[in-house]
């Protein structure tokens, strides 16, 4: 039955209190993916808002009527008919793009992504992505996310931010990872190098929403979502910068990025959140030459360092380290 695109379930054979009819096929399949010993032979599996649009575009039927009301309230005697549409291709170009890969398996994939390469195709970024490169490395391999065959991105990084990314390759992963990152239960760690130095270690509790003034940049804004950020300096270049350890325990757009600007240490080759330090005569020669290196880096110096999370289907405990890039070794090299 979970195999099929026509699915039938019949409410009284389910022990779940009637009610709504979105939420009743959820807490179903809920237990029919229960009954099975090995998540990897569950090939469906729905998320909330894949069941409103099944609803919606006419394809669940209550006793053969289409319900088009995902407030529908069933009863006992209902048998419930879901029709799911086909997996279709995605649209977007696969392309033969080389990827570091750390680990992979059936259902999700992590790569060390290298720094200046975009995630998703957007207008003047179509292709040369990271989902272009992941469609050609998972040809035939990809059983859908929301009824297309793509990659699920469940976490992004910047196109300058290099290190670590999580992508889901099934339907279930996707929506288990997705979920797991609203839950903050998936572990992330960044380094970055920073200007000055922040006290040796502390945390910023500030919401971030649009800024009110740009509104193609973010910052801390009381009406926006709230974030939380720990961070631990790992070491200090003549007091003019700092190597930190950044530990999210959320993750809003450019986090790491407005929560280090917000207290006056911004990243070393932020030119959007970025406040570099000017040379002036009280500064020595060694801190003249430290800025001046920096000011040349060529992008945020932020990478995405360790990763840790439990398997979404095999639940097996999963820990990944990447070194820093070469581009971020070879300033610190040059700054010591």
């Amino acid at each position: 039955m979970l195999n099929s695109n026509i699915i039938k379930l019949k409410v009284s054979d389910y022990p779940i209190q009637n009610g709504r009819i979105d939420k009743w096929i959820i807490e179903a399949f809920l237990l029919l993916n229960s009954a099975y010993q090995d998540d990897s032979k569950v090939k469906t599996f729905f998320s909330r808002t894949k069941i409103k649009n099944l609803i919606l575009s006419g394809k669940i039927k209550v006793d053969g009527v289409k319900n088009n009301n995902p407030a529908f309230k069933i009863n006992p005697k209902n048998e419930i008919t879901i029709c799911l549409p086909k997996v279709v291709e995605c649209d977007i170009l696969a392309e033969n793009i080389p990827i570091n890969i750390v680990f992979e398996d059936e259902h999700l994939l992590v790569i060390n992504k290298k720094p200046n390469f975009v995630v998703h195709p957007s207008p003047g970024h179509n292709s040369g992505t990271v989902v272009n490169a992941i469609l050609h490395h998972c040809k035939g391999k990809l059983s859908g996310i929301g009824g297309i065959k793509r990659p699920g991105i469940v976490h992004r990084l910047d196109k300058d931010t290099s290190g670590l990314m999580l992508i889901a390759k099934t339907d279930i992963a996707h929506i288990k990872l997705s979920n797991m990152f609203k839950d903050h239960t998936i572990e992330r760690n960044y380094q970055s190098l920073v200007w000055n130095v922040p006290d040796s270690k502390g945390f910023i509790d500030q919401p971030i929403g649009r800024s009110k003034f740009n509104r193609k940049k973010m910052a801390i804004n009381l009406d926006g979502k709230r974030a939380i950020t720990h961070w631990v300096v790992l070491n200090v270049f003549s007091n003019t910068v700092s190597l930190i350890n950044c530990k999210l325990e959320t993750g809003r757009t450019h986090q790491i990025r407005v929560h280090m600007s917000s207290i006056g240490h911004s990243l070393i080759g932020d030119n959007t959140y970025g406040d570099v330090p000017k040379i002036n005569k009280k500064q020595t020669t060694i801190e003249q030459n430290i800025i001046s290196k920096c000011k040349t880096f060529s992008r945020q110096a932020l990478h995405s360092k360790t990763l840790s999370f439990q398997h979404p289907i095999s639940k097996e405990k999963m820990h990944f380290d990447v070194d820093l890039p070469d581009d971020m070794k070879k300033l610190i090299n040059s700054i010591k």
